[in-house]
Protein backbone atom coordinates (compact mmCIF):
# COMPACT_ATOMS: atom_id res chain seq x y z
CA UNK A 1 0.00 0.00 0.00
CA UNK A 2 1.19 3.83 -0.80
CA UNK A 3 1.93 6.00 1.63
CA UNK A 4 -0.87 8.97 2.50
CA UNK A 5 2.22 11.04 1.51
CA UNK A 6 3.16 10.66 -1.95
CA UNK A 7 1.17 12.00 -4.60
CA UNK A 8 -1.25 9.30 -7.03
CA UNK A 9 -2.18 11.35 -9.57
CA UNK A 10 -0.44 9.31 -12.15
CA UNK A 11 -2.07 6.01 -11.00
CA UNK A 12 -5.78 7.58 -12.20
CA UNK A 13 -4.22 6.63 -15.85
CA UNK A 14 -4.30 2.87 -15.90
CA UNK A 15 -1.27 0.96 -17.14
CA UNK A 16 -1.42 -0.12 -20.71
CA UNK A 17 -0.65 -3.93 -20.68
CA UNK A 18 -2.61 -6.91 -22.71
CA UNK A 19 -2.02 -10.33 -21.09
CA UNK A 20 -2.88 -13.01 -23.77
CA UNK A 21 -4.92 -16.17 -22.90
CA UNK A 22 -2.92 -18.68 -25.03
CA UNK A 23 -4.01 -21.92 -25.89
CA UNK A 24 -2.62 -24.91 -24.24
CA UNK A 25 1.02 -25.91 -25.24
CA UNK A 26 -0.21 -29.26 -26.10
CA UNK A 27 -2.64 -28.20 -28.34
CA UNK A 28 -0.29 -26.06 -30.47
CA UNK A 29 0.77 -27.33 -33.65
CA UNK A 30 3.99 -28.56 -34.27
CA UNK A 31 5.89 -27.16 -36.83
CA UNK A 32 9.61 -27.24 -38.62
CA UNK A 33 11.80 -24.91 -37.91
CA UNK A 34 11.47 -21.95 -40.89
CA UNK A 35 14.30 -20.70 -43.15
CA UNK A 36 18.19 -21.23 -44.57
CA UNK A 37 21.97 -20.82 -43.32
CA UNK A 38 22.19 -20.29 -46.99
CA UNK A 39 25.80 -21.88 -48.89
CA UNK A 40 28.27 -22.42 -46.56
CA UNK A 41 30.75 -19.72 -45.81
CA UNK A 42 28.56 -17.64 -48.44
CA UNK A 43 25.81 -17.56 -46.57
CA UNK A 44 26.73 -16.25 -43.62
CA UNK A 45 28.92 -13.31 -45.08
CA UNK A 46 25.02 -12.57 -47.09
CA UNK A 47 23.40 -12.41 -43.83
CA UNK A 48 26.24 -10.56 -42.16
CA UNK A 49 26.19 -8.05 -45.17
CA UNK A 50 22.05 -7.47 -44.33
CA UNK A 51 22.75 -7.46 -40.55
CA UNK A 52 25.46 -4.45 -40.46
CA UNK A 53 24.68 -2.40 -44.10
CA UNK A 54 22.14 -3.90 -45.99
CA UNK A 55 19.02 -4.21 -43.40
CA UNK A 56 20.63 -3.35 -40.28
CA UNK A 57 19.58 -4.94 -36.88
CA UNK A 58 15.31 -4.12 -36.92
CA UNK A 59 14.91 -4.89 -40.09
CA UNK A 60 17.34 -7.94 -40.31
CA UNK A 61 15.38 -10.18 -37.79
CA UNK A 62 11.38 -8.11 -39.08
CA UNK A 63 12.05 -9.03 -42.55
CA UNK A 64 12.25 -12.72 -41.87
CA UNK A 65 9.66 -12.90 -39.08
CA UNK A 66 7.40 -11.54 -41.95
CA UNK A 67 8.92 -13.55 -44.68
CA UNK A 68 8.29 -16.99 -42.68
CA UNK A 69 5.50 -16.06 -40.75
CA UNK A 70 6.77 -17.51 -37.55
CA UNK A 71 8.92 -15.68 -34.94
CA UNK A 72 11.30 -18.78 -34.63
CA UNK A 73 13.94 -19.21 -37.79
CA UNK A 74 16.92 -20.28 -38.69
CA UNK A 75 19.40 -17.84 -39.92
CA UNK A 76 23.50 -16.87 -39.89
CA UNK A 77 24.26 -14.42 -36.69
CA UNK A 78 27.53 -12.28 -37.20
CA UNK A 79 30.04 -12.22 -37.51
CA UNK A 80 30.65 -15.40 -39.30
CA UNK A 81 34.18 -16.24 -41.24
CA UNK A 82 36.60 -16.46 -40.09
CA UNK A 83 35.92 -14.97 -36.52
CA UNK A 84 32.74 -17.62 -35.34
CA UNK A 85 33.46 -21.35 -35.48
CA UNK A 86 29.58 -21.24 -36.48
CA UNK A 87 27.24 -19.16 -37.08
CA UNK A 88 24.03 -21.24 -37.40
CA UNK A 89 21.23 -20.15 -35.30
CA UNK A 90 18.06 -20.84 -34.11
CA UNK A 91 16.50 -17.56 -33.83
CA UNK A 92 13.75 -16.59 -30.95
CA UNK A 93 12.01 -13.33 -31.43
CA UNK A 94 8.60 -13.61 -28.97
CA UNK A 95 8.22 -13.19 -25.60
CA UNK A 96 6.73 -16.67 -24.48
CA UNK A 97 9.50 -18.56 -26.71
CA UNK A 98 12.07 -16.26 -25.19
CA UNK A 99 12.75 -17.50 -21.65
CA UNK A 100 13.99 -20.90 -22.74
CA UNK A 101 17.29 -19.62 -22.69
CA UNK A 102 17.18 -19.01 -19.09
CA UNK A 103 16.70 -22.61 -18.25
CA UNK A 104 20.47 -23.68 -17.29
CA UNK A 105 18.98 -27.52 -17.37
CA UNK A 106 17.62 -27.00 -21.06
CA UNK A 107 20.39 -24.68 -22.44
CA UNK A 108 24.23 -24.49 -21.94
CA UNK A 109 25.39 -21.11 -21.35
CA UNK A 110 29.34 -22.23 -21.92
CA UNK A 111 31.37 -19.66 -23.32
CA UNK A 112 28.47 -17.70 -25.58
CA UNK A 113 28.35 -14.47 -23.83
CA UNK A 114 29.47 -12.86 -26.78
CA UNK A 115 27.54 -15.23 -29.42
CA UNK A 116 28.80 -17.39 -32.09
CA UNK A 117 32.32 -16.49 -30.97
CA UNK A 118 34.45 -15.82 -27.95
CA UNK A 119 37.03 -12.81 -27.33
CA UNK A 120 40.55 -14.58 -26.21
CA UNK A 121 41.51 -15.64 -22.98
CA UNK A 122 44.39 -13.04 -22.89
CA UNK A 123 41.91 -10.04 -22.62
CA UNK A 124 41.33 -11.58 -18.98
CA UNK A 125 44.34 -12.69 -18.00
CA UNK A 126 43.93 -16.40 -19.31
CA UNK A 127 41.10 -17.43 -17.06
CA UNK A 128 37.88 -17.85 -18.74
CA UNK A 129 35.73 -15.62 -16.62
CA UNK A 130 32.38 -16.13 -14.71
CA UNK A 131 30.52 -14.28 -17.37
CA UNK A 132 31.75 -17.13 -19.91
CA UNK A 133 31.11 -20.07 -17.54
CA UNK A 134 28.44 -22.48 -17.45
CA UNK A 135 25.98 -23.39 -13.91
CA UNK A 136 27.76 -26.50 -14.37
CA UNK A 137 31.29 -25.59 -14.31
CA UNK A 138 32.10 -25.29 -10.10
CA UNK A 139 34.16 -22.09 -10.46
CA UNK A 140 31.14 -20.56 -11.41
CA UNK A 141 29.28 -20.97 -8.09
CA UNK A 142 32.00 -19.59 -6.28
CA UNK A 143 32.71 -17.12 -8.16
CA UNK A 144 29.27 -15.69 -8.04
CA UNK A 145 28.68 -16.13 -4.59
CA UNK A 146 31.46 -14.40 -4.36
CA UNK A 147 29.81 -11.43 -6.58
CA UNK A 148 26.39 -11.44 -4.61
CA UNK A 149 27.93 -11.65 -1.33
CA UNK A 150 30.06 -8.84 -1.72
CA UNK A 151 27.17 -6.72 -3.20
CA UNK A 152 25.13 -7.90 -0.31
CA UNK A 153 27.46 -6.16 2.28
CA UNK A 154 27.65 -3.12 0.62
CA UNK A 155 23.97 -2.39 0.26
CA UNK A 156 23.88 0.14 2.74
CA UNK A 157 26.74 2.42 1.18
CA UNK A 158 25.48 1.77 -2.32
CA UNK A 159 23.71 4.77 -2.66
CA UNK A 160 25.37 7.60 -0.40
CA UNK A 161 28.42 6.23 -2.68
CA UNK A 162 26.31 7.06 -5.92
CA UNK A 163 25.06 10.31 -4.73
CA UNK A 164 28.14 11.65 -4.16
CA UNK A 165 29.74 10.68 -8.00
CA UNK A 166 26.49 12.26 -9.06
CA UNK A 167 26.53 15.80 -8.04
CA UNK A 168 29.65 16.55 -9.65
CA UNK A 169 28.30 15.09 -13.17
CA UNK A 170 25.28 17.48 -12.68
CA UNK A 171 27.60 20.43 -12.23
CA UNK A 172 29.36 19.39 -15.22
CA UNK A 173 26.30 19.68 -17.12
CA UNK A 174 25.29 23.01 -16.00
CA UNK A 175 28.75 24.45 -16.65
CA UNK A 176 28.54 23.10 -19.74
CA UNK A 177 24.87 24.17 -20.85
CA UNK A 178 26.04 27.77 -19.88
CA UNK A 179 29.56 27.88 -21.64
CA UNK A 180 28.26 26.46 -25.00
CA UNK A 181 24.26 26.03 -24.80
CA UNK A 182 24.41 22.58 -25.27
CA UNK A 183 26.32 19.64 -23.02
CA UNK A 184 27.50 16.04 -23.62
CA UNK A 185 26.69 13.48 -21.29
CA UNK A 186 28.75 10.86 -22.51
CA UNK A 187 32.01 12.55 -20.71
CA UNK A 188 30.84 13.00 -17.27
CA UNK A 189 29.25 9.94 -17.42
CA UNK A 190 32.41 7.77 -18.02
CA UNK A 191 34.05 9.61 -15.08
CA UNK A 192 30.91 8.74 -12.68
CA UNK A 193 30.34 5.33 -13.86
CA UNK A 194 34.48 4.28 -13.15
CA UNK A 195 34.30 6.32 -9.75
CA UNK A 196 31.54 4.27 -8.78
CA UNK A 197 32.77 1.22 -9.88
CA UNK A 198 36.16 2.01 -8.45
CA UNK A 199 35.22 3.31 -5.43
CA UNK A 200 32.39 0.36 -4.63
CA UNK A 201 34.81 -2.72 -5.20
CA UNK A 202 38.07 -0.59 -3.80
CA UNK A 203 37.00 -0.14 -0.70
CA UNK A 204 36.18 3.98 -1.02
CA UNK A 205 39.41 4.94 -3.06
CA UNK A 206 39.56 6.81 -6.49
CA UNK A 207 40.86 5.48 -9.41
CA UNK A 208 42.22 9.18 -9.67
CA UNK A 209 44.59 7.92 -6.52
CA UNK A 210 46.36 5.36 -8.32
CA UNK A 211 48.37 5.11 -11.60
CA UNK A 212 45.22 5.27 -13.61
CA UNK A 213 44.93 8.49 -12.69
CA UNK A 214 42.13 9.96 -15.01
CA UNK A 215 42.76 7.52 -17.75
CA UNK A 216 41.03 5.03 -16.67
CA UNK A 217 37.48 5.15 -18.63
CA UNK A 218 39.87 5.59 -22.20
CA UNK A 219 41.57 2.28 -21.03
CA UNK A 220 38.38 0.42 -20.26
CA UNK A 221 37.00 1.54 -23.42
CA UNK A 222 39.72 0.46 -25.70
CA UNK A 223 39.54 -2.85 -24.19
CA UNK A 224 35.99 -3.49 -24.54
CA UNK A 225 36.05 -2.55 -28.47
CA UNK A 226 39.06 -4.92 -29.01
CA UNK A 227 36.50 -7.43 -27.71
CA UNK A 228 33.01 -6.19 -29.06
CA UNK A 229 34.38 -4.85 -32.29
CA UNK A 230 32.65 -7.90 -34.08
CA UNK A 231 29.11 -6.71 -32.76
CA UNK A 232 29.93 -3.04 -34.18
CA UNK A 233 30.08 -0.88 -37.48
CA UNK A 234 32.17 2.09 -37.65
CA UNK A 235 29.04 3.84 -40.12
CA UNK A 236 31.46 4.43 -42.78
CA UNK A 237 30.13 5.09 -46.23
CA UNK A 238 29.08 2.60 -48.65
CA UNK A 239 32.57 3.02 -50.83
CA UNK A 240 34.24 1.89 -47.45
CA UNK A 241 32.32 -0.85 -46.08
CA UNK A 242 34.47 -3.28 -47.66
CA UNK A 243 36.89 -1.47 -45.43
CA UNK A 244 34.75 -1.45 -42.16
CA UNK A 245 33.89 -5.09 -42.49
CA UNK A 246 37.42 -6.78 -42.96
CA UNK A 247 38.33 -4.98 -39.90
CA UNK A 248 35.65 -5.07 -37.74
CA UNK A 249 34.23 -8.76 -38.69
CA UNK A 250 36.72 -10.95 -40.52
CA UNK A 251 39.89 -10.53 -38.08
CA UNK A 252 40.12 -10.50 -34.44
CA UNK A 253 42.11 -7.53 -32.96
CA UNK A 254 44.83 -8.27 -30.91
CA UNK A 255 45.17 -8.34 -27.46
CA UNK A 256 48.82 -6.49 -27.81
CA UNK A 257 47.06 -3.30 -28.83
CA UNK A 258 45.33 -2.76 -24.98
CA UNK A 259 48.39 -5.26 -23.25
CA UNK A 260 49.50 -2.02 -21.44
CA UNK A 261 46.27 -0.55 -20.40
CA UNK A 262 45.37 -3.98 -18.94
CA UNK A 263 47.88 -4.63 -17.14
CA UNK A 264 47.32 -1.32 -15.60
CA UNK A 265 43.88 -1.30 -14.80
CA UNK A 266 44.51 -4.86 -13.41
CA UNK A 267 47.51 -3.56 -11.39
CA UNK A 268 45.07 -0.82 -9.83
CA UNK A 269 42.45 -3.48 -8.78
CA UNK A 270 44.89 -5.64 -7.26
CA UNK A 271 46.76 -2.74 -5.33
CA UNK A 272 43.59 -0.97 -4.54
CA UNK A 273 40.61 -4.14 -4.19
CA UNK A 274 41.65 -5.25 -0.83
CA UNK A 275 38.36 -6.03 1.20
CA UNK A 276 37.12 -7.95 -2.40
CA UNK A 277 40.10 -9.82 -2.95
CA UNK A 278 40.71 -10.75 1.19
CA UNK A 279 37.01 -11.86 0.68
CA UNK A 280 37.95 -14.27 -2.79
CA UNK A 281 40.50 -16.38 -0.71
CA UNK A 282 38.05 -16.84 2.33
CA UNK A 283 36.09 -18.50 -1.10
CA UNK A 284 38.80 -20.71 -1.68
CA UNK A 285 39.66 -18.23 -5.32
CA UNK A 286 43.20 -17.00 -5.59
CA UNK A 287 44.09 -13.33 -5.70
CA UNK A 288 45.15 -13.38 -9.22
CA UNK A 289 41.95 -15.17 -10.37
CA UNK A 290 39.49 -12.95 -8.53
CA UNK A 291 41.30 -9.95 -9.80
CA UNK A 292 40.82 -10.81 -13.56
CA UNK A 293 37.38 -11.39 -12.86
CA UNK A 294 36.98 -8.52 -10.75
CA UNK A 295 38.47 -6.54 -13.76
CA UNK A 296 35.74 -8.06 -16.37
CA UNK A 297 33.29 -7.48 -13.65
CA UNK A 298 34.41 -3.53 -13.58
CA UNK A 299 34.76 -2.99 -16.54
CA UNK A 300 32.57 -5.17 -18.90
CA UNK A 301 29.32 -5.78 -16.55
CA UNK A 302 29.50 -2.45 -14.93
CA UNK A 303 31.40 0.46 -16.71
CA UNK A 304 30.60 -1.06 -19.65
CA UNK A 305 26.83 -1.58 -18.69
CA UNK A 306 26.69 2.11 -17.56
CA UNK A 307 27.96 3.62 -20.63
CA UNK A 308 25.14 2.38 -22.70
CA UNK A 309 22.54 2.03 -20.12
CA UNK A 310 22.73 5.35 -19.19
CA UNK A 311 21.99 7.00 -22.68
CA UNK A 312 19.28 4.98 -22.93
CA UNK A 313 17.76 5.54 -20.23
CA UNK A 314 18.06 9.68 -20.55
CA UNK A 315 16.61 9.26 -24.16
CA UNK A 316 13.45 6.90 -23.08
CA UNK A 317 12.90 9.61 -19.98
CA UNK A 318 12.84 12.74 -22.51
CA UNK A 319 10.82 10.95 -24.64
CA UNK A 320 8.07 11.40 -21.95
CA UNK A 321 8.32 14.97 -22.36
CA UNK A 322 7.43 17.69 -19.61
CA UNK A 323 4.56 16.29 -18.16
CA UNK A 324 6.18 12.87 -17.54
CA UNK A 325 8.76 14.98 -16.11
CA UNK A 326 6.57 16.77 -13.66
CA UNK A 327 4.85 13.28 -12.56
CA UNK A 328 8.44 11.84 -11.93
CA UNK A 329 9.32 15.12 -10.05
CA UNK A 330 5.75 15.53 -8.44
CA UNK A 331 5.86 11.72 -6.75
CA UNK A 332 9.50 12.26 -6.26
CA UNK A 333 9.64 15.03 -4.05
CA UNK A 334 6.51 13.98 -2.39
CA UNK A 335 7.99 10.85 -1.01
CA UNK A 336 11.35 12.52 -0.05
CA UNK A 337 9.21 15.05 2.15
CA UNK A 338 7.24 12.12 3.26
CA UNK A 339 10.55 10.18 4.73
CA UNK A 340 12.61 13.26 5.20
CA UNK A 341 15.49 12.53 2.91
CA UNK A 342 16.51 10.35 -0.11
CA UNK A 343 16.37 6.94 1.46
CA UNK A 344 15.65 3.75 0.65
CA UNK A 345 12.12 3.46 1.87
CA UNK A 346 11.22 6.92 0.11
CA UNK A 347 12.50 4.91 -2.97
CA UNK A 348 10.66 2.44 -2.84
CA UNK A 349 7.13 4.23 -2.66
CA UNK A 350 8.07 6.07 -5.70
CA UNK A 351 5.78 3.73 -8.30
CA UNK A 352 5.59 5.92 -11.26
CA UNK A 353 9.43 6.46 -10.84
CA UNK A 354 10.01 1.94 -10.72
CA UNK A 355 7.95 1.71 -13.81
CA UNK A 356 9.37 4.37 -15.70
CA UNK A 357 12.56 2.23 -15.24
CA UNK A 358 11.06 -0.57 -16.31
CA UNK A 359 9.56 0.56 -19.28
CA UNK A 360 13.01 1.62 -20.50
CA UNK A 361 14.34 -1.61 -20.05
CA UNK A 362 11.59 -3.09 -21.61
CA UNK A 363 11.37 -1.05 -25.02
CA UNK A 364 15.27 -0.63 -25.21
CA UNK A 365 16.80 -3.19 -23.55
CA UNK A 366 20.95 -2.68 -22.61
CA UNK A 367 21.67 -6.27 -23.31
CA UNK A 368 20.44 -7.10 -27.14
CA UNK A 369 21.18 -10.92 -27.13
CA UNK A 370 20.91 -13.96 -25.41
CA UNK A 371 22.60 -17.53 -26.43
CA UNK A 372 22.62 -20.82 -25.36
CA UNK A 373 23.49 -24.65 -26.74
CA UNK A 374 20.60 -26.60 -26.73
CA UNK A 375 21.90 -29.64 -23.99
CA UNK A 376 19.35 -32.72 -25.32
CA UNK A 377 16.48 -32.49 -27.94
CA UNK A 378 14.02 -30.33 -26.74
CA UNK A 379 10.61 -28.67 -27.33
CA UNK A 380 10.06 -24.92 -27.78
CA UNK A 381 6.84 -22.89 -28.07
CA UNK A 382 5.96 -19.48 -29.86
CA UNK A 383 2.67 -17.83 -29.41
CA UNK A 384 1.14 -20.25 -32.54
CA UNK A 385 3.39 -23.14 -32.66
CA UNK A 386 5.40 -25.91 -30.94
CA UNK A 387 9.28 -26.45 -32.72
CA UNK A 388 11.85 -28.87 -32.11
CA UNK A 389 15.46 -27.99 -31.68
CA UNK A 390 17.97 -30.83 -31.52
CA UNK A 391 21.06 -31.17 -29.09
CA UNK A 392 23.94 -28.67 -29.72
CA UNK A 393 22.29 -26.20 -31.19
CA UNK A 394 22.58 -22.60 -30.79
CA UNK A 395 19.45 -21.15 -29.86
CA UNK A 396 19.58 -16.99 -30.12
CA UNK A 397 17.27 -14.33 -28.37
CA UNK A 398 17.29 -11.11 -29.76
CA UNK A 399 15.36 -9.25 -26.38
CA UNK A 400 14.16 -5.84 -28.35
CA UNK A 401 11.56 -7.92 -30.16
CA UNK A 402 10.64 -9.89 -27.44
CA UNK A 403 10.67 -7.12 -24.90
CA UNK A 404 8.09 -5.66 -27.32
CA UNK A 405 5.91 -8.42 -28.22
CA UNK A 406 2.69 -7.21 -29.25
CA UNK A 407 0.62 -10.30 -27.97
CA UNK A 408 1.85 -9.62 -24.53
CA UNK A 409 2.02 -5.83 -24.34
CA UNK A 410 -0.43 -2.79 -25.71
CA UNK A 411 1.63 -0.27 -27.90
CA UNK A 412 4.96 -1.92 -27.82
CA UNK A 413 6.71 0.82 -29.52
CA UNK A 414 5.42 2.88 -27.53
CA UNK A 415 7.38 4.58 -24.19
CA UNK A 416 4.27 4.47 -21.69
CA UNK A 417 5.86 5.00 -18.04
CA UNK A 418 2.92 4.14 -16.26
CA UNK A 419 3.21 0.89 -17.78
CA UNK A 420 4.10 -0.88 -14.58
CA UNK A 421 2.22 0.78 -12.15
CA UNK A 422 -0.39 -0.99 -10.01
CA UNK A 423 -1.37 -4.53 -9.87
CA UNK A 424 -2.02 -5.40 -13.32
CA UNK A 425 1.21 -3.73 -14.14
CA UNK A 426 3.13 -5.71 -12.07
CA UNK A 427 1.65 -8.91 -13.38
CA UNK A 428 4.10 -7.63 -16.36
CA UNK A 429 7.26 -7.21 -14.92
CA UNK A 430 8.05 -10.92 -15.40
CA UNK A 431 8.02 -10.03 -19.59
CA UNK A 432 10.79 -7.19 -18.80
CA UNK A 433 14.15 -9.56 -19.79
CA UNK A 434 17.03 -7.70 -19.74
CA UNK A 435 18.76 -9.21 -17.22
CA UNK A 436 18.94 -12.85 -18.55
CA UNK A 437 16.15 -13.69 -16.94
CA UNK A 438 12.75 -12.11 -15.98
CA UNK A 439 12.09 -9.08 -14.18
CA UNK A 440 10.77 -10.88 -11.13
CA UNK A 441 13.60 -13.23 -10.73
CA UNK A 442 17.04 -12.19 -8.86
CA UNK A 443 20.27 -13.48 -9.68
CA UNK A 444 21.73 -16.11 -8.19
CA UNK A 445 24.90 -19.03 -8.02
CA UNK A 446 22.52 -21.87 -9.98
CA UNK A 447 21.33 -19.33 -12.70
CA UNK A 448 23.16 -16.79 -15.36
CA UNK A 449 20.93 -13.84 -14.60
CA UNK A 450 23.27 -10.69 -14.03
CA UNK A 451 24.63 -10.76 -10.60
CA UNK A 452 24.30 -6.48 -10.53
CA UNK A 453 20.08 -6.48 -11.99
CA UNK A 454 19.06 -5.05 -8.78
CA UNK A 455 21.73 -2.48 -7.99
CA UNK A 456 21.49 -1.16 -11.93
CA UNK A 457 17.39 -0.96 -11.21
CA UNK A 458 17.99 0.87 -7.75
CA UNK A 459 20.93 2.88 -9.51
CA UNK A 460 18.38 4.32 -12.47
CA UNK A 461 15.83 4.92 -9.69
CA UNK A 462 18.00 6.79 -7.73
CA UNK A 463 19.31 8.60 -10.49
CA UNK A 464 16.08 9.73 -11.35
CA UNK A 465 15.18 10.67 -7.81
CA UNK A 466 18.71 12.70 -7.61
CA UNK A 467 17.65 14.29 -11.12
CA UNK A 468 14.01 15.26 -10.48
CA UNK A 469 14.83 16.79 -6.94
CA UNK A 470 16.88 19.32 -8.91
CA UNK A 471 15.35 19.77 -12.09
CA UNK A 472 11.97 19.85 -13.24
CA UNK A 473 11.87 18.82 -16.91
CA UNK A 474 15.05 18.93 -19.36
CA UNK A 475 15.26 18.41 -23.76
CA UNK A 476 18.42 16.51 -25.28
CA UNK A 477 19.43 15.73 -28.93
CA UNK A 478 20.14 11.74 -29.90
CA UNK A 479 22.84 10.54 -31.78
CA UNK A 480 24.70 7.04 -32.33
CA UNK A 481 28.70 6.35 -31.90
CA UNK A 482 29.87 2.74 -33.10
CA UNK A 483 26.49 1.27 -33.07
CA UNK A 484 25.43 3.11 -29.32
CA UNK A 485 23.44 5.57 -27.80
CA UNK A 486 24.83 9.26 -27.55
CA UNK A 487 22.34 12.14 -25.40
CA UNK A 488 23.57 15.99 -25.29
CA UNK A 489 21.65 17.91 -23.06
CA UNK A 490 19.83 20.98 -24.63
CA UNK A 491 18.50 22.27 -21.57
CA UNK A 492 18.00 21.70 -18.19
CA UNK A 493 15.00 23.41 -16.20
CA UNK A 494 16.14 24.18 -12.49
CA UNK A 495 13.66 22.81 -9.87
CA UNK A 496 11.27 25.83 -8.84
CA UNK A 497 9.47 23.95 -5.85
CA UNK A 498 11.53 21.95 -3.47
CA UNK A 499 11.14 18.41 -1.78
Amino acid sequence: MSSPCVSSSHLKNKSDYKLSSPPLLSDLPLREIPGSYGLPFFGAIKDRWDYFYVQGEDQFFRSRMEKYNSTVFRVNMPPGPWISHDSRVIVLLDGNSFPVLFDTFKVEKRDVLTGTYMPSTSFTGGYRVCAYLDPSEPAHASLKSLLLSFLTSKHEEIVPLYKSCLKGMFDELEDQLRGKGRAEFGPPNDVVSLEFVFRLFCDGKSPLDTKLESKGPSMFKKWLICQLAPLKTLGLSKLLIPIDDFILHSIRLPFFLVKGDYKRLYDAFYSSATSYLDKAESFGISREEACHNLVFIAGFNAFGGFLRWFPLFIKWVASGGETLHRELAKEIRAAVRCEGGVTLNAINKMTLTKSVVYEALRIEPPVLYQYGLAKDDLMIHSHDAAFKIKKGEMIFGYQPFATKDPKIFHNPDKFIGNRFVGEKGEKLLKYVLWSNGRGIDDPTMDNKQCPGKNLVELLSRFFLVEFFLRYDTFSVEIGTLLSDTTVTFLSLKKATTSA
